[in-house]
């Protein structure tokens, strides 16, 4: 992944300044997300010292604006990168319509039409979401995550530590199903280049074929070439779907340890219930960022393997 990084920050270098205003909107999107938490625990400390109705009014009109503040920060973080994706995309098939037309003749007569035209379309596909959503959330996830935990531990480091406890073993998942999905994603778009190259080669020698009445036959292979395309990609969804259930279950085993650490410390008196309240709903924060890392994952290895893909033709 980070070979197919560093050779596609050319382009987003282009774009330096529009890449800089997208990951500005993120963190300041990601730090009024923070924020919302520790205001909900302050403002329930406040209530339980004493009830006005003058500052639970000022608690509720910060929050209305800190999620205002948020919305519009993360509107204009998705328009700016995701746009620059596109700009990318564009930039990107230039690069590789002239490289094509610089070829030989020789390259032409053992490259398949359908390989080439496959890259320069379902792989350009999956490098731009890696470039685009995929960078985005990878950014959002690791701004999330400090903001988060930085402000968690100021107020109960101990907490903050048993909450974390899972963190090692999600690494773990995360990076195994990730080596896995990678290289299936990579054999998957092999298959789907031997399909168009097969169907792009009937169909200009359509009369040869049925000069020798090979229609059966021809039909016969493309059925098994399809049918070993949707066993790799039924493959490819089983892994999928064992990975996020698996990734949901220690997010849940998460949120279990905090209930128990946590009630056992507000029974000791160690922390408010504000605090208890905050941890809780910081843990409802990193929900998303935990999910978004395994779509993060599978983006970045389909783009990196697609990526390998393109490079060849360039």
């Amino acid at each position: 992944m980070r070979r197919a990084i560093r050779d596609l920050s050319p382009y987003l270098w282009r774009h330096k300044q529009g890449v800089g205003l997208g990951l500005g909107s993120l963190v300041a999107k990601d730090i009024f997300s923070a924020a919302i938490p520790f205001v909900i625990g302050a403002g329930i400390d406040s209530l339980t010292r004493g009830y006005r109705f003058e500052t639970l009014l000022w608690f509720a009109a910060l929050l209305m604006g800190l999620s205002l503040l948020k919305g519009l920060f993360q509107y204009w973080m998705r328009v700016i990168l995701i746009s620059i994706s596109r700009d990318v995309e564009y930039e990107i098939r230039n690069d590789i319509f002239a490289s094509l037309v610089r070829l030989s003749s020789e390259f032409f007569g053992h490259s398949r039409t359908g390989d080439i035209m496959a890259r320069a379309t379902n792989d350009l596909n999956a490098v731009r979401m890696m470039l685009g959503p995929g960078l985005m959330y990878w950014m959002e996830t690791i701004f999330t995550l400090i903001f988060s935990i930085a402000v968690m531990a100021s107020v109960d480091w101990r907490l903050t530590v048993i909450a974390l406890l899972p963190a090692p073993l999600t690494s773990f998942v995360v990076i195994y199903f990730g080596r896995r999905i990678h290289d299936r994603f990579e054999k998957i778009q092999a298959m789907f280049s031997d399909i168009s190259s097969r169907l792009q080669e009937n169909l200009s020698g359509v009369r040869v074929i049925r000069a020798y009445a090979q229609e059966a036959a021809e039909m016969r292979r493309f059925e098994e070439l399809n049918q070993h395309y949707i066993r790799e990609n039924l493959g490819l969804a089983r892994l999928s779907s064992l990975f996020m259930p698996l990734l949901q279950a220690l997010i849940a085993l998460t949120f279990l340890i905090v209930l128990w650490a946590g009630g056992v410390q507000l029974l000791a008196h160690r922390i408010t219930i504000g605090d208890f309240v905050m941890f809780n709903t910081y843990m409802g924060t990193l929900i998303w960022p935990m999910i978004a890392l395994g779509c993060v994952v599978n983006l970045m290895q389909r783009g990196t393997a697609s990526w390998k893909r393109i490079a060849e033709l360039l």
